[in-house]
């Protein structure tokens, strides 16, 4: 019994500590992902495993390809801007376009988070190039995602 005790006291701890530093702990809403030649709106996630360490899944659909994109970021906040973050991270991609081989690409990524105490939305923005590691599909320098989610835990 006092293990269980124990456990419970630490899980509940922890949980309060990142959810002081973070200001939240999860976020659901749109994602939208802006290359050369596509434009995909679909649904964007993220969690924050610890203080800093964010994992995103983003799920976005045009006209004739969807893509499938899996982001780690490690997230800080600016010294002084409650609410407001910058982030670097790298994952990867899959580009399902019709008629055509899957492509597969790396993403690092750089952007900011913002996320005011009295609202539940988080907005983000970063720049997202695509280094392609297929045999089809070409790079792109000039690739952004924006988010506009809702926050829990917060």
């Amino acid at each position: 019994m006092k293990k269980l005790l124990l456990v419970f006291v630490l899980v509940t701890l922890g949980n309060l500590a990142v959810k002081a530093q973070t200001n939240y702990r999860a976020a659901l809403g749109l994602g939208i992902d802006l290359y050369d030649d596509f434009t995909f709106f679909g649904a964007s996630g993220k969690y924050f495993f610890s203080d800093n360490h964010v994992g995103q899944a983003d799920l976005g659909f045009e006209d004739n390809a969807t893509i499938a994109t899996f982001l780690y970021s490690f997230h800080k906040e600016f010294f002084r801007a409650p609410g407001l973050r910058w982030y670097a991270g790298v994952g990867p991609s899959i580009l399902f376009i019709k008629d055509t081989d899957n492509v597969f690409v790396l993403r690092p990524h750089l952007g900011i988070d913002f996320k005011i105490d009295s609202v539940p939305f988080v907005l983000n923005f970063d720049w997202r190039p695509s280094v392609v590691l297929s045999n089809e599909g070409e790079g792109q320098v000039a690739a952004f995602g924006f988010g506009l989610q809702f926050a829990f835990n917060n």
